[in-house]
């Protein structure tokens, strides 16, 4: 599923009405403006940010100067673009580092919200960057708590300092000295949580933060609580004066709202998205992007750095060098899958594409059961018969369908896929790299 899928859907709805028209009058663009907003509503944007929002919107769209330009539209939407990003932060927020190491991170947050395995997913981001972090054990309460942070910390290779059940303020002062003893540079301390905001909550974090020098408090918030995550950020921030907001499950279900509402309500920026399970399925939060991706204009940049990460220079090179050759096999086939998986799935990777929501694509096309029968299909081809599909006759057909537990009709599909495949690469080399995509 598209990021927003359903306000990202319902937006282009309504630009694509102004659009069609040449000429826009101020009563058409109020019009839009209008439905806009209910969009946002449906969507759970605050309604007080949802309302300056349009009123903004609208101040500018309505001037002279766009009213008589050549395309109203296009100048429409790039006011709604900015707007958005404005609402969002602007610009990317970096954690801060303490000039007197170590940095300390304070991850805080209601349980349900991912707080735990957050800290992993943030220890891996920060040795991406070079940083040699220290994860620590401050929930004494919820059952398992220290033991889940170990299978965490052990799955991100980031050491975990722990002491028992003794008090949260106590382990934090050890941690960081035995994080300076050991050359840490960083400290994402693990806090507790419960399952609504309550007094002894709030102070036990408060006596945290009035004992140990905290750089960076962050709030862990489920992005599919919609309107309440944006209320939970509220209520820590004013008693905790947080400095940023971790969104979660940004993969599932989202309409968008605690997305598009939190910097405006608690003045405070969103600096990570979760997008997944996975300790790898954490991004730094861009407000631009985003709002590329909520309009339907892709996130190219995003998918570019994801490519990096999972595909080698030499990687790269080796399959431009089959392009360029025609030699592209089943085993290249089977090596696409597993890139793609890195990359976070077919369907992420769509949804930052420019234009992708105008395409009609088959969900059954992206569904991942799907790929995973393709790989046991191949996987129960012969070396030879991956290199050369050619010689696979209906005798072959039948023995790859019984390995693989699919049915003969499916083999044949994918050895129609693979030709296609194969003719699209050939007219890329054909084009030389001028084929135009169609959007």
């Amino acid at each position: 599923m598209a990021l927003f899928g359903g306000l990202s859907e319902r937006l282009n709805h309504i630009f694509s009405k102004l659009t069609k028209r040449g000429k826009l009058t101020e009563l058409e663009i109020r019009t839009a403006m209008r439905e806009v907003r209910v969009a946002l509503l449906e969507a759970d944007v605050n309604l007080k940010v949802a309302k300056q929002f349009i009123a903004e919107v609208s101040e500018k769209a309505v001037g002279q100067e766009i009213l008589q330009s050549l395309n109203p539209a296009q100048q429409v939407i790039k006011i709604v673009n900015e707007e958005l990003i404005s609402l969002m932060g602007s610009r990317n927020a970096k954690l801060e580092v303490s000039p007197k190491l170590p940095t300390v991170i304070m991850m805080c947050g209601l349980q349900g919200a991912g707080k735990t395995t957050l800290c992993g997913k943030l220890a891996l981001q920060l040795k991406k960057q070079g940083k040699r972090p220290l994860l620590v054990a401050g929930d004494i309460y919820r059952p398992a708590a220290i033991t889940q942070l170990q299978v965490v910390g052990k799955n991100a290779q980031t050491e975990v300092f722990e002491k028992g059940k003794q008090s949260p303020v106590k382990t934090a002062k050890q941690a960081i000295e035995y994080a300076r003893s050991q050359g840490y540079d960083t400290v994402v301390l693990d806090t507790a949580g419960r399952l609504q905001i309550d007094d002894a909550l709030m102070q036990e974090l408060e006596n945290v933060k009035k004992e140990v020098e905290i750089t960076e408090t962050l709030l862990v918030v489920d992005a599919m609580t919609g309107q309440e995550a944006v209320n939970v950020a509220q209520t820590f921030n004013e008693r905790l004066d947080i400095t940023g907001v971790i969104l979660t499950k940004l993969d599932g279900d989202t309409r968008g709202g605690a997305c598009l509402s939190i910097k405006a309500v608690t003045g405070k920026p969103i600096k990570f998205i979760g997008v997944g399970e996975k300790l790898t399925d954490l991004e730094p939060f861009y407000p631009d992007r985003m709002a590329s991706r909520i309009l339907g204009m892709g996130d190219v940049l995003s998918l570019i750095e994801k490519a990096q990460q999972a595909i080698s220079e030499e990687e790269a090179k080796k399959m431009q060098q089959k392009m360029k050759e025609n030699s592209f096999t089943l085993n290249d086939y089977l090596e696409q899958f597993a890139m793609m998986k890195k990359m976070g799935g077919a369907q992420a990777m769509l949804s930052m594409l420019p234009g992708a929501g105008k395409l009609k694509v088959n969900e059954g096309d992206l569904d991942e059961k799907k790929m995973e029968h393709t790989k046991a299909i191949i996987l129960s081809m012969t070396m030879a018969e991956r290199e050369n599909p050619a010689i696979i006759d209906s005798k072959r057909k039948r023995r790859i369908a019984a390995g693989s537990g699919r049915s003969v009709q499916e083999v044949n599909q994918l050895l129609k896929q693979f030709e296609q495949t194969k003719m699209l690469m050939k007219q890329l080399k054909g084009n030389k790299g001028r084929m135009r995509l169609p959007f």
